[in-house]
């Protein structure tokens, strides 16, 4: 079964302006496969795979032969899983400059060391790059079929969704212990050949207890001095395994948002996981209902696919916004309820409110407290402070609100 991806009209208004399209993200994410269901009936398109050695081989030795063999007289080429080769900067310059504006190469990377400064620098103004996440919640409800949505079904989709993850091979899997089998395989492919083969760490055992050791703090600001003393490791090592691990795709650490750094309390980040149902599987525990630090790293999950690169807001004082993301200019703070009731917003997002007065906030959660009876109603959807207008929402209001796509009954 093919799923639509929410990428593909923006791939293609870059692919027309860009002789080369990169599309990068985690292993298994759908990249391939999109690439090449959309290469399907275009006239002249060819696919190579670089984990062939013969292919990488003639990429890395000679690549006037790779051209005359793989490219050349083909309109569109993908080339899948190119930072497995060398010099790859260099020689996909080569080729982009050689083959003219009609020519186009797509590419593939598991890892964003492709998009090193030593790569980059040699493609500048000739290649687009385009990240592709695990499933969408909108893609998730598309390959489950899911057409119209109820609070229940909500629910139960989010709760699925975030347990269990948006990689399309569990997806598209019925059995939830089979789900499990793949994630737990999934990551230790990543780990084994996407973070310690690329990046050189010959510690797996190390770099394994790092894994399980952040999949139980996610969520929480990362210490480099405390996981430096639990795992006992150096503070270069942990810089060097976490960027390792950032670059494949496994987590992401998300900055602080401040303007005052007198008064905003610190530069560490916050550490996440890229796919929730990766996390679950290297912490080994699938929890049966909703949790509360679960659903912020889902939140988080789902803020990277609509294109954000949030950042999360904490003062000296104790106040915490989740997340802050910036949409054409504007500052949005995002906080993230387990439970919430309409109409009652915490001191945390009131304060950040009062200092940065945005034209709008969000409270999304997962399940919205009933308003007990004999109470005044609340407003349905939103309410006003100062001049911010806070808007209650689900998931997939959450989208509505930022992305302008609502499943709904």
């Amino acid at each position: 079964m093919y799923v639509e991806r929410g990428i593909k009209e923006f791939f293609h208004r870059m692919s027309g302006i860009y002789r080369i399209a990169a599309l990068v993200g985690t292993r298994q994410a759908g990249k391939t496969t999109f690439l090449r269901h959309e290469i399907e009936g275009v006239p002249g398109a060819n696919y190579v795979l670089l984990d062939d050695p013969d292919a990488r081989g003639m990429f890395n030795e000679d690549i006037k032969k790779f051209d005359a063999q793989y490219i050349r007289g083909h309109r569109v080429t993908v080339l899948d899983e190119v930072q497995n080769c060398e010099n790859v900067g260099e020689r996909l310059k080569y080729l982009a400059d050689i083959g003219g504006e009609e020519r186009k190469i797509w590419l593939t990377s598991s890892s964003e060391s492709i998009l090193s400064k030593e790569v980059v620098s040699y493609l500048v103004g000739r290649v687009s790059v385009q990240r592709l996440f695990p499933f969408s919640f909108p893609e998730f409800l598309s390959a489950r079929g899911q057409r119209a949505l109820t609070l229940r079904i909500t629910e139960r989709m989010v709760w699925e969704h975030m347990t269990y993850g948006g990689y399309p091979a569990v997806v598209l899997t019925e059995d939830h212990e089979l789900k499990r089998t793949i994630l737990r395989d999934l990551h230790e492919t990543m780990l084994l050949k996407d973070a310690a083969r690329t990046f050189s760490i010959n510690n797996i055992s190390a770099l394994e207890s790092l894994s399980r050791y952040l999949a139980h703090s996610a969520g929480e600001i990362l210490s480099y001095d405390r996981v430096s003393d639990a795992l006992n490791l150096s503070f270069q090592t942990l810089k060097k395994y976490l960027n390792a691990m950032e670059k494949s795709y496994l987590i992401l650490r998300v900055p602080p948002y401040f303007t005052n750094r007198k008064k905003e309390i610190t530069k560490l980040p916050k550490l996440y996981f890229i796919d929730t149902g990766l996390r679950n599987a290297v912490a080994d525990v699938f929890p049966p209902g909703a949790e509360g630090r679960l659903f912020e790293n889902y939140v988080l999950t789902e803020l990277l696919k609509m294109g954000f690169r949030p950042k999360y807001w904490r003062t000296k004082s104790g106040a915490e916004v989740d997340f802050i993301v910036e949409k054409e200019g504007l500052v949005i703070p995002v906080e993230v309820k387990l439970h919430a009731s309409r109409g009652k917003i915490n001191r945390s997002l009131r304060s950040f409110i009062t200092v940065y007065s945005p034209e709008s906030a969000i409270v999304v959660h997962y399940r919205e407290d009933a308003v007990k009876k004999g109470k005044e109603p609340v407003d349905e959807r939103e309410m006003i402070v100062g001049d911010c207008t806070v808007k209650f929402t689900d998931i997939p209001g959450l989208w509505s609100h930022l992305h302008g796509e609502r499943h709904d009954s």
